[in-house]
C-alpha cells in the first residue's frame, strides 16, 4: 500500500485547522497517486466530510477549499452555509466565504472538488482548475492562483476532530497559591557556589521567537502588572541588536532575583545575517560584556574593545535555553537548523546544560487559546513538542511551553504558573551545571571555588 505524504507544510494544515476548531486533517487523496479523474476522487472522498480540498501550480499557488457537507455525485447543489475558499498568499490564509449558501456545492461525477461551479479542482477529468469568480465566491484570481490553471497536485483532506487527552501528561497546580509558591522558590533560590548571587541563563532563537517578550514577561510578573523593557515586536530581522544582560527586581523596589537572563540577537537562516555562531561561544565563556554591540560580518574577537579576558564563573552562561515559536516549527529553514547544530555543538563540549522554551502555544492549538489550562490536555501539542525534541537534540523532560505576555493590559494566573514554572527549571539546569563541576565535601568546593574565581 502507498504510502500518502501531504503536500500541504504542516504549518499550513494548522493555519487551516485554527479556522475550523479543534480539529486535525487526514489525507484521502492525493492526485498524483489516484489520478486526476473524477471518478477516482469520488471513490474515495465521497460522504466523507467535512474535507478540505487543495490544489497546487507549478507557480507555487497552494488554494482551495472547505466543505462542511459530503461530496457526492448526485447532480444537485447542496446548500453549505460553513463552505469557503481559501489561498495562502505569503504564508498568511486568504478566506473568500460562500456568499449564497444553497449554491455552495455542486455534486458533479466528471470533477473533482466543484465550488458552486465557480471554483473546480480537477475539471472535466483534467488536472486543471474551473475559475469564474463572481458568482457565490468572490475572490481574485490573480490572488488565488495566479491565473495559472494547470494543477501540479491536488489533495482531498478529511476534517477530523482532535484528540483530547483524557487526563494533563505533566501536572500542573492552576491555583493562586502555587504562583505565590513558585515566586517565592525563586526568590529564596541561592546558587551552590557561595560568592555567587545570581545564575546566568543565554536566550537563543529565531527572530521573533519570543526571546525578549520572555524577559519582559517574567518582569511582569514580579512587578504585578504586564510591562516592557526589552525591546520586542514582530520584524523580520532582529530587535535586539546588542548582547543584554537583564536582572529582574523582584517587584519595583524588591532585591534582584538570583536570575540574569541573557538576550542576544535573532539567529537568522542567511549567511553574515543575524547572530554569529562565533559570537555564542564568546558570550558562553563569559568572554562578552553586556551592551556589546553585535556585528554579523565581524564577531567578537580578543583584540575587540571591550573583550573580558579573564571571566570568573559568575560571568559564564550556566544553561542555554533555545526559544523555538511553536507555530513555525515545521518550516524552520534547513540553514536556520544548521545553525542552531552548530551552536548545540559548542554548548555540548562545555556541558552546559541545555532547554528548549516553546512560544506561541496559544496560537497554534485552538484548545489551548480556549483555555492555558488545556496546555498538557492536547494531544497535538504533546505531539509538537516531541518534535521540537528530536528536531533540537534534548529529551522531552528538556521542552516546557510558554505563553508570553503581547497584546494583554492585565496579568493571568495560567500564563504566570506556566511562565515562572519555567524559571523554576532554568534554576535547576543551573544547579546541575555546578553539581557537574565536581563539588563532593565542603573543603573541595571551597578550593574549586578559589579556582574558578580566578579562572
Amino acid at each position: 500500500m502507498t504510502t500518502l505524504n501531504p503536500l500541504l507544510s504542516r504549518n499550513q494544515q494548522r493555519t487551516i485547522c485554527s479556522q475550523l476548531g479543534n480539529v486535525k486533517l487526514k489525507l484521502l487523496y492525493k492526485a498524483s497517486i489516484h489520478g486526476f479523474t473524477g471518478a477516482a476522487f469520488h471513490q474515495r472522498c465521497d460522504y466523507q466530510a467535512p474535507t478540505v480540498s487543495v490544489g497546487y501550480n507549478a507557480s507555487g499557488y497552494v488554494f482551495g477549499g472547505y466543505a462542511s457537507q459530503p461530496f457526492s455525485q448526485s447532480g444537485q447543489y447542496v446548500n453549505d452555509n460553513q463552505a469557503f475558499v481559501f489561498s495562502f498568499t505569503g504564508g498568511k490564509l486568504q478566506k473568500y466565504p460562500c456568499t449564497n449558501a444553497p449554491n455552495a456545492l455542486l455534486m458533479q461525477g466528471n470533477s473533482g472538488p466543484n465550488f458552486g461551479n465557480v471554483m473546480i479542482l480537477i475539471h472535466g477529468n483534467q488536472p486543471v482548475t474551473y475559475s469564474a469568480p463572481g458568482n457565490y465566491y468572490n475572490f481574485n484570481a490573480a490572488e488565488m492562483h495566479g491565473n495559472d490553471l494547470k494543477l501540479t497536485e491536488c489533495e482531498v483532506y478529511q476534517v477530523e476532530e482532535s484528540t483530547e487527552l483524557d487526563k494533563p501528561w505533566r501536572t500542573v497546580v492552576w491555583e493562586s497559591g502555587k504562583r505565590a509558591e513558585l515566586m517565592e522558590s525563586i526568590k529564596t533560590y541561592k546558587p551552590i557556589i557561595s560568592f555567587m548571587s545570581q545564575i546566568r541563563v543565554l536566550l537563543i532563537g529565531q527572530v521573533g521567537a519570543g526571546k525578549s517578550s520572555f524577559f519582559n514577561s517574567i518582569n511582569s510578573v514580579f512587578r504585578g502588572h504586564v510591562t516592557s523593557q526589552a525591546i520586542a515586536g514582530s520584524s523580520s530581522t532582529s530587535l535586539t541588536t546588542q548582547f543584554r544582560t537583564y536582572s529582574v527586581n523582584a517587584g519595583r523596589e524588591g532585591k534582584p532575583l538570583p536570575i540574569i537572563l541573557c538576550d542576544t540577537m535573532g539567529l537568522e537562516d542567511s549567511k553574515g545575517a543575524g547572530l554569529d555562531v562565533e559570537d555564542i561561544s564568546s558570550i558562553l565563556k563569559g568572554h562578552m560584556l553586556d551592551c556589546y554591540q553585535f556585528n554579523p560580518a565581524a564577531p567578537l574577537h580578543p583584540e575587540s574593545p571591550g573583550y573580558q579576558k579573564s571571566p570568573a564563573v559568575k560571568d559564564k552562561i550556566h544553561c542555554v535555553v533555545y526559544v523555538i515559536d511553536a507555530s513555525k516549527v515545521s518550516i524552520m529553514p534547513p540553514k536556520l537548523e544548521e545553525k542552531m547544530e552548530a551552536i548545540r555543538r559548542k554548548v555540548n563540549l562545555l556541558g552546559i546544560p541545555q532547554l528548549v522554551l516553546l512560544t506561541k502555544v496559544d496560537e497554534t492549538c485552538p484548545l489551548v487559546k480556549e483555555d492555558l489550562r488545556n496546555i498538557y490536555k492536547s494531544g497535538y501539542i504533546k505531539d509538537l513538542m516531541q518534535e521540537v525534541s528530536v528536531r533540537v537534540g534534548v529529551p522531552l523532560s528538556c521542552v516546557v511551553p510558554v505563553k508570553n505576555y503581547s497584546g494583554e493590559l492585565e496579568l493571568d494566573l495560567s500564563c504566570d504558573i506556566l511562565l515562572l514554572s519555567t524559571v523554576i527549571q532554568m534554576l535547576r539546569f543551573a544547579d546541575n551545571y555546578f553539581d557537574d563541576l565536581g563539588y563532593q565535601s565542603v573543603e573541595q568546593r571551597k578550593t574549586v571555588e578559589r579556582l574558578l574565581w580566578h579562572s
